[in-house]
C-alpha cells in the first residue's frame, strides 16, 4: 500500500507584531491537562466570535457563559491591535491585561488568544500559526496559504499541475513543494509567497519529492531517485550539492527533521512493509522505530515542542488512522477513530494538538485533534474545496 500511495506522486505526473502593553501578571497553578478550564469569552462581536472559534478547538478549555473560572475579553485597541483582559470569577477582578499587535486585526486577535492560553495553562498557544496546504478548488491541486482557521487564504501556485507536500521554511519566507509543472515527473520547487517567484530546487531525472527544510533553515532533506532508487538526500537551501544518506533496497519517503536538526525520521519499506526509521543527519545506519502498532507506518512528523513525540499514519483494519509514538516510553497509541481515513498528521505549536487530513471517499478536509482528550474539530470550510497535506508554521 505504501508503494501504491507513493506511486500516486509519480503518476500524478511578515513581521511579528510586538507586545505593546503588559500591565499585570497572572499566576495559575497548572494541575494537569485533562481537566478542562471553564472560560467565558466576551468583547466586540467580531473579535469574540473569532476567539470562540479558536478556543473551541483547544481540548484544555470548556466554553460556558455561566459558571466560568475566567472571562476572556477581547476588544480593539487600535490599528491591528487587540486588548486582552482576563477576569477571575473567584477574585471578582481583572487579573491580567495586555495589548497585542499583529499583521492584521484578525492576526492580533489570534495572538492575543495565544497569550490567554499561555497565561492559563503555562503552555504555548497555537492559534496564530500559519498553514500551507493543497486545495483542489480550481480543479487542480495547487498550493495555498492561510491562517490556521483558513482566514486570509491565498493561492500561491497557479501551475495548473499536480502539486504535493508543501512545507514552510522556518522563517516563513519560502515554501518547498513537489510538482509536475511542465514535466511528466515529480520535481521540487521553492516558492516565495507573495512574489509568485518559483525556483527549481531538484529536477533530476526520475522522482524528486518530499523536500523539507531543517529547523535552522540551513539544509533541506529530500527523496531523489537520480541514482536509481528512491533515497534520502540532504542538500543546501539552494539545492546542490546533495549528499546521499541512505543506501537501501527499499523505497524511502517523507523525511522529517528532529527538532535540533541532528537526526531525520522517514519511511522505508526495506523490511517488506512501510515502517519508520531514524538516522543521523550526517549519515550512518538506519535505526528502526519500534512503533509496534501496525504493519504500515508512514508520514512521520516530529514534534518540536515535545521532542520525544512522533506523529504518523498507520494502517488499521483496512483503513488509516493517526498514531503517536513516545520515544521516552517506546509506546505507541492510536489517537483518531473512525470517520474515514485519518492521514498526514502535523504537530501544532504546543506538542499536544495536531492538524491532519480526513479522507472519506472523494472528500478531503482538515481537522484539529487534541491528542490527550481525543477532541476533534473540523476547521476547513467547504469554500476552500478539497484540502489535504497541511503544514503548520508557528508564528
Amino acid at each position: 500500500m505504501f508503494r501504491t500511495l507513493f506511486s500516486l506522486v509519480i503518476a500524478g505526473a511578515l513581521a511579528v507584531g510586538a507586545v505593546a502593553q503588559n500591565t499585570k501578571e497572572l499566576t495559575v497553578e497548572v494541575k494537569g491537562n485533562l481537566k478542562s478550564k471553564a472560560v467565558a469569552i466576551t468583547g466586540s462581536p467580531e473579535l469574540a466570535g473569532l476567539a470562540t472559534t479558536a478556543f473551541k478547538t483547544h481540548g484544555d478549555f470548556r466554553l460556558t457563559p455561566t459558571g466560568s473560572a475566567y472571562t476572556l475579553n477581547f476588544t480593539s485597541a487600535g490599528a491591528n491591535q487587540v486588548r486582552l483582559e482576563i477576569t477571575s470569577t473567584s477574585q471578582g477582578r481583572s487579573v491580567f491585561s495586555q495589548v497585542v499587535s499583529g499583521t492584521s486585526t484578525r492576526n492580533a486577535l489570534f495572538r492575543a488568544a495565544d497569550v490567554a492560553v499561555q497565561q492559563l495553562t503555562g503552555l504555548p498557544g497555537y492559534f496564530a500559526g500559519k498553514i500551507t496546504f493543497i486545495s483542489e478548488r480550481t480543479g487542480h491541486r495547487e498550493v495555498y496559504t492561510s491562517d490556521l482557521f483558513f482566514g486570509e487564504a491565498a493561492q500561491i501556485t497557479h501551475d495548473r499541475a499536480h502539486a504535493l507536500m508543501p512545507r514552510w521554511s522556518p522563517d516563513g519566507a519560502r515554501i518547498i513543494y513537489t510538482s509536475f509543472f511542465n514535466s511528466g515527473s515529480a520535481q521540487i520547487f521553492v516558492m516565495t509567497p507573495g512574489t509568485a517567484q518559483r525556483v527549481p530546487f531538484a529536477t533530476f531525472k526520475g522522482t524528486n519529492s518530499g523536500g523539507r527544510f531543517s529547523p535552522d533553515g540551513g539544509r533541506v532533506a529530500a527523496v531523489l531517485s537520480a541514482a536509481g532508487n528512491q533515497e534520502v538526500f540532504v542538500g543546501t537551501p539552494q539545492g546542490k550539492p546533495f549528499r546521499r544518506l541512505t543506501n537501501s533496497p527499499g523505497v524511502e519517503a517523507s523525511p522529517c527533521w528532529s527538532p535540533d536538526g541532528s537526526r531525520l525520521i522517514f519511511t522505508s519499506d526495506r523490511g517488506g512493509r512501510p515502517a519508520l526509521y531514524t538516522m543521523s543527519a550526517a549519515g550512518g545506519a538506519m535505526t528502526p522505530v519500534p512503533t509496534n502498532i501496525s504493519g504500515y507506518c508512514a508520514e512521520p512528523d516530529w514534534s518540536r515542542a515535545k521532542p520525544n513525540m512522533i506523529a504518523f499514519t498507520c494502517g488499521v483494519g483496512g483503513g488509516f488512522q493517526v498514531a503517536v509514538y513516545d520515544m521516552s516510553t517506546r509506546q505507541s497509541r492510536i489517537v483518531t477513530r473512525g470517520g474515514g481515513d485519518a492521514i498526514e498528521p502535523c504537530w501544532l505549536a504546543d506538542g499536544r494538538h495536531l492538524v491532519y487530513t480526513v479522507r472519506t471517499g472523494s472528500s478531503r478536509q482538515i481537522k484539529i485533534l487534541d491528542t490527550e482528550t481525543g477532541k476533534v474539530t473540523a476547521i476547513s470550510p467547504a469554500a476552500i474545496g478539497q484540502v489535504s497535506q497541511v503544514n503548520y508554521l508557528k508564528r
